[in-house]
């Protein structure tokens, strides 16, 4: 039997950004659902939340799965279920891109609780300055494609 831990800081935003997912009740059934839709399709979803135009989750790969994949499904099944019950006055979409980190088992803790402090968070910085604070903090690039 394979055991398998690898944990992944996923985070993606809607479309051009737009504030969608603009109240709280509004994002409290949207990550309800997501955390049992990915129960569903056997993705560890530890957790889950987020502000107006994104998302952050806390999920550990199974010995199967891969990031690209567990973000299509939570993606594609999420934007289908918000269209589908018209829960956006437009038609919802999420951005094609995300942004995936490895996370170490000693930092759970506290990735967990700046999840869950997202809305706090984002009274204090914008979603583009918080890319740029990761971009910094793992020596990422910008690439023109």
């Amino acid at each position: 039997m394979s055991w398998i831990r690898i944990w992944v800081h996923l985070v993606f935003s809607t479309k051009n950004r737009e504030p969608y997912l603009n109240s709280p009740e509004l994002r409290k059934n949207v990550f309800l659902h997501i955390k049992q839709n990915a129960d569903e399709k056997e993705i560890w979803l530890d957790n889950i939340n987020g502000y107006n135009d994104h998302i952050h989750c806390l999920v550990s790969l199974g010995k199967e799965q891969s990031i690209s994949k567990v973000a299509q499904l939570i993606k594609g099944e999420s934007s289908h279920w918000i269209n589908e019950n018209n829960l956006t006055k437009s038609k919802f979409i999420w951005q094609d891109d995300y942004w995936a980190v490895g996370v170490s088992e000693s930092h759970l803790d506290s990735i967990r609780q700046y999840i869950q402090d997202q809305e706090n968070h984002h009274k204090k910085m914008s979603f583009n300055d918080e890319i740029e604070l990761f971009m910094n903090k793992y020596g990422w690039k910008y690439l023109n494609n």
